[in-house]
């Protein structure tokens, strides 16, 4: 029971959570002119497919039209065919009618009288024989079985070729979508969920292809269908048109009312969703974490309860739309049941038809007899099912354009680091590295820099000491140009990085950061990644001053090798010796290691800076270490608090000064404040 009520309660509630954006028709416009630049590649396919559809359309229903006649009206009941009929089926003029009347001629001759009741004489109609009637039926089951091969085969080429379109229009928007992400400067990406960038890339992008065929081909085609049917149904008589318009107006009034309730399903759909795939995407990057700290009922329970909550979203809207549905249907259905019956009716008086006589030399309808009972029929029906469809198509547009504006939000996203309108190169031979009065800061009021100054000269190693989240990561970003400072400038030979293209300045720095990513692939390509063009050679000379060339020589394939997830084969030490690898065979003048000794032990690293120091002659190195192992042998040290360089020198110097380098050693390794 009470989870009964609980969702009785989700349902109400989830109705009115959920704001969705304002969805006129010039928003819905707007969205769908938006992806006209997707599109537009694969415009002389798309005529293609409207030329097969609209033929399609009308030869299935023109061969409907004949099909219904010959077997109704010429097997069934024996009339003969009209000269076109004839012709398709390749007979001869015995089964020609000559009756004036089915020929849609005017008879001029006065109708003969009975001599004996003086009743007016009734010519009946010549009939076909039972070999012409079982001619006609077995020369339209072979045209129908040509026709459903023949069909069959064009149909599955067009659907196959169809598809190729589809996707290839939801490919185009997806590249756009990834590359606007990757476009976006770290602030983004620092506090958006990844999840729901996937969700929006993935799924949103999706709806590019559903606005084709729900929101422009299958309206047009439904539409195209009404407007015929109702021109059929018209020629049958006017009444059965009036009853459509008549019952049209209380299914609008339902469509009018229910599309804001819809919209607010269908964003609510969304955003359970998206959070449900960030849920997955959290709990498996962070596996190992859960299993160390037992919390796997904890991420348990969290996944059931986003799960939950989008099986809900998902129910609750496609329960409004059923509701809706529904309704429509038993009006669509009341149509139906009055229109059959009065159908019926005329068929058993044989009334003429309203329009009948303009068809009749291609088709027998000229009076309501069993033929024109099933294509009328066929086609009220039809307006009925049609009604549904575009009451259908509809209720998805409101999804589709929910997803459409979350795609293009992402599209929308202005990028906060950009190319100058004219770039000039990254200076070579690099001379200096610079920050000069830099202030930066995540976008709320803590600063991260203040006013920071930093110099660092060509073949020298600067270390970046601090306390956890004093900055230090954060400068380095501002020198990979990942963010823009505040204010200030960071200058390579005295030319400000804004000066330059964002491509050229990360060709030329290189970072090798704390978490080692590792890639499923051998060993040579997690080194030669973001330099797809190194040799065989560089990367084992990068192995060697990494000191990884040892255990790589110990695996079964050496650097063919293949690793697993993340590297999950290799220790710590190793993975973070292949990321020195990858940076330094990007053989950049400049070179960050963050944290890049943190997992090895002592000897390989005094041997690493060791060739660090000897590959980096002529180039700028930064280390950000906490490691006195790793920073007593820097060239200098940069001492990094409240934002600032607050103290700047070699080790030596700086311990003999007793100031706040000392402090900050002590407080690391432990040592008494006056001790050496």
């Amino acid at each position: 029971m009470d989870d009964g009520l609980r969702l009785i309660e989700g349902y109400r509630r989830g109705a009115d959570d959920a704001v969705p954006p304002k969805l006129g028709w010039r928003e819905m416009l707007s969205l769908a002119w938006r992806t006209w630049p997707y599109t537009r590649p694969m415009l002389p396919h798309l005529v293609v497919l409207l030329v097969f559809a609209f033929s399609g359309g009308l030869i299935a229903l023109v061969t409907g039209f004949v099909g219904v006649d010959l077997f109704t009206n010429k097997v069934l009941i024996g009339e003969k065919l009209q000269p076109l009929q004839a012709m398709v089926l390749f007979v001869g003029e015995d089964y020609v009618t000559t009756d004036p009347q089915q020929l849609g001629e005017v008879k001029d001759a006065a109708a003969e009288t009975d001599p004996d009741t003086g009743d007016e004489a009734v010519e009946k109609a010549p009939e076909l024989t039972e070999e012409q009637r079982r001619t006609v039926r077995d020369r339209l089951i072979l045209w129908g079985i040509f026709g459903g091969v023949f069909g069959g085969i064009i149909a599955m080429g067009v659907w196959y070729y169809s598809t190729w379109v589809w996707q290839s229009i939801n490919q185009n928007l997806r590249v756009a979508m990834v590359e606007r992400a990757e476009s976006l400067s770290l602030k983004f990406h620092d506090d958006a969920r990844v999840g729901d960038a996937i969700f929006r890339v993935y799924q949103d992008s999706a709806m590019i292809v559903n606005l084709l065929l729900k929101g422009i081909i299958s309206p047009a085609t439904t539409l195209y269908g009404i407007v015929v049917g109702l021109f059929i149904v018209m020629a049958f008589d006017p009444l059965f048109a009036l009853l459509v318009v008549v019952f049209s107006v209380p299914i609008g009034w339902l469509v009018v009312a229910s599309t804001p309730r819809i919209r607010r399903r269908a964003l609510a759909n969304r955003l359970a969703n998206s959070n449900l795939t960030s849920r997955v995407q959290e709990v498996f990057a962070a596996i190992k974490v859960v299993k160390a700290n037992r919390a796997e009922a904890r991420v348990f329970d969290q996944f059931h309860e986003d799960s939950t909550g989008a099986l809900n979203a998902a129910y609750f809207l496609r329960l409004d739309m059923a509701l809706l549905t529904m309704a429509v249907a038993i009006l669509g259905g009341s149509l139906l049941i009055l229109s059959e019956y009065v159908m019926v009716s005329w068929a058993v008086e044989s009334r003429e038809t309203f329009l009948g006589a303009l068809v009749v030399a291609f088709i027998g309808f000229s009076v309501w007899n069993y033929g024109s009972l099933q294509i009328a029929r066929g086609r009220v029906e039809g307006l009925a099912w049609g009604a549904r469809g575009i009451l259908g198509i509809w209720m998805q547009m409101q999804d589709l354009f929910i997803a459409l504006g979350r795609a293009f939000h992402l599209l929308d996203l202005t990028p906060e680091v950009t190319d100058p309108a004219h770039p000039v190169p990254f200076p070579k031979p690099i001379e200096e590295v610079a920050w000069r009065g830099v202030d930066f800061s995540y976008g709320d009021d803590q600063a991260v820099l203040r006013g920071l100054d930093l110099e660092a000269a060509a073949g020298t190693v600067t270390a970046i000491v601090g306390a956890t989240g004093a900055g230090k990561s954060t400068l380095m970003s501002l020198l990979l140009r990942l963010y823009d400072p505040d204010a200030g400038r960071v200058e390579v030979n005295g030319t400000s990085l804004t000066e330059m293209a964002v491509d050229n300045i990360r060709a030329n720095v290189v970072i090798a950061m704390q978490k080692n990513i590792l890639f499923a692939d051998t060993v040579a390509n997690n080194i030669r990644f973001g330099t797809p063009k190194a040799t065989r050679a560089d990367i084992e000379k990068a192995a060697r001053i990494a000191c990884a060339d040892e255990f790589i020589g110990a695996m079964a394939k050496g650097y063919d090798t293949e690793l697993g997830e993340r590297g999950g084969k290799l220790s710590a030490g190793q993975r973070q010796r292949l990321s020195i690898a990858r940076a330094i065979v990007r053989d950049t003048p400049v070179l960050i290691l963050d944290e890049p000794t943190a997992s090895l032990d002592a000897r390989t690293e005094q041997q690493v800076l060791a060739n660090l120091a000897e590959w980096g002659r002529g180039r700028v190195i930064f280390l950000i270490t906490h490691r006195l192992s790793t920073i007593r042998n820097a060239d200098q040290i940069a001492l990094l608090q409240d934002g600032r360089i607050v103290e700047q020198g070699r080790h030596e110097e700086l311990m003999a000064a007793g100031g706040r380098y000392r402090a900050f050693v002590g407080a690391e390794i432990g040592i008494a404040a006056g001790g050496g």
